[in-house]
């Protein structure tokens, strides 16, 4: 896989100083996580799922989650794992096919052994699984679940797994720091198979009958956003006890209707499209109330969050453009790294900022994982030319 792989040859060469590398699941999961990106969710109960799983990997979509949790239905809900087995039975047949990343979503541990076993030699499409609901005491059963499945699979990779935070249990202040620490525990008895921690802003809010407008960010949620920085504390730190944590979903995307009435106005400043020759380009966003998912990327990144959940194809391109190191950013990581470990501080090779050696170390790091996956923009490439690029393809 690789990001930015639907681009032709020149396009490629015009935008990139140093264009993404190939990844795969033999990537390891700390390079894994960063390559994530926009991983899309899609229901389970999809008519043509293995259709639409090749569909999006050929426009650029490197994890996709088939869902079998709250988007289906109770009453649907054998019918959709059917659904599931026959869509990655008929994957596992089309050797020609080149496939995302791909994770189920599933209700209750004892889905996970069951799905493998019914799979059989199919289940070697299956990366892992995403675990809703996760709690320290619940998780342990996810967990083990997990383990059954992995001994049912023969030569085939570890399963991975990306644990959900979502419960009241970690929300609500009297329990939430016991639990973060339980949950560490837990989490990191399983490092070899955590490839993420997700974080489930739709449940969260839903515990306090909230839901954000497209105007309004997760950070503008006080009650969520509270709760995002502390599993950051606990569970995001960058001194290799950390997992990658990822940015929550963004769930509205531009209907026939042009989408919910918008009160505030849109923060996306008109220059860069206008300095770039997209002038028509920030129309389309702001119709879309895509302004509100780039702020929010930007905010999550800021709040050390990478990567992040999606509902819709239009929201791939976005994601993926906002993750590409700028030229600028990739020379202050590698002057950071090139210093060595003496310390001091060093001017920006723009001399507009400072770049401190140890305390920018960490970032420095994270930047160039982030590079080498999504690639460095050449001088002068901003997010509106690769996002343009994208949507032209």
């Amino acid at each position: 896989m690789r990001h930015f792989g639907y681009l032709s040859a020149s396009d490629t060469g015009a935008l990139f100083e140093a264009p993404p590398e190939p990844f795969g699941r033999g990537s390891g999961t700390g390079l894994l996580s960063v390559a994530l990106g926009a991983t899309l969710y899609m229901p389970a109960s999809r008519p043509a799922l293995a259709a639409d799983v090749t569909k999006q990997a050929a426009a650029g979509v490197t994890s996709v989650v088939a869902c079998l949790e709250d988007s289906i239905a109770d009453d649907r809900l054998a019918e959709a794992e059917d659904n599931l087995v026959a869509a990655l039975t008929e994957l596992h047949g089309d050797a020609a096919a080149e496939l995302p990343l791909l994770f189920v979503r599933v209700r209750a541990p004892e889905q996970i052994p069951a799905l493998v076993a019914r799979l059989g030699r199919a289940a070697a499409v299956l990366d892992g699984f995403v675990l809703p609901k996760f709690t320290a005491e619940r998780g342990a059963d996810f967990l083990r679940a997990v383990d059954a499945a992995d001994a049912a699979r023969t030569g085939a990779p570890p399963l991975l797994v990306m644990p959900v935070i979502e419960s009241g249990a970690v929300l609500y202040a009297e329990s939430r720091v016991a639990e973060l620490t339980r949950l560490r525990d837990l989490l990191h008895r399983e490092r070899r198979r955590v490839l993420a921690v997700r974080l489930g802003a739709t449940d969260l809010c839903a515990l306090y009958g909230l839901r954000r407008s497209p105007d309004l960010s997760i950070y503008d949620v006080k009650v969520v956003s509270d709760l995002i920085a502390d599993v950051v504390n606990v569970l995001g730190r960058a001194d290799g006890s950390g997992f990658t944590v990822t940015g929550p979903v963004w769930e509205y995307y531009g209907g026939h209707d042009g989408g919910p009435e918008r009160i505030f106005k849109p923060q996306l400043r008109q220059s860069p499209f206008l300095e770039h020759d997209e002038p028509d380009l920030r129309g389309q966003l702001v119709s879309r109330a895509i302004d509100g998912l780039i702020r929010e990327v930007t905010l999550d990144r800021a709040n050390g969050l990478t990567g992040k959940t999606v509902i819709h194809p239009s929201h791939v391109g976005v994601v993926h453009a906002l993750s590409v190191v700028p030229y600028e950013e990739h020379r202050d990581a590698a002057d950071v790294l090139g210093s060595g470990a003496s310390g001091g501080v060093l001017a920006s090779v723009h001399r507009n900022k400072m770049n401190e050696v140890r305390p920018h170390a960490a970032w420095a790091r994270q930047t160039m994982l982030r590079a080498q996956v999504f690639g460095v923009a050449a001088d002068g490439v901003s997010f509106v030319d690769l996002l343009a690029a994208s949507l032209r393809r």
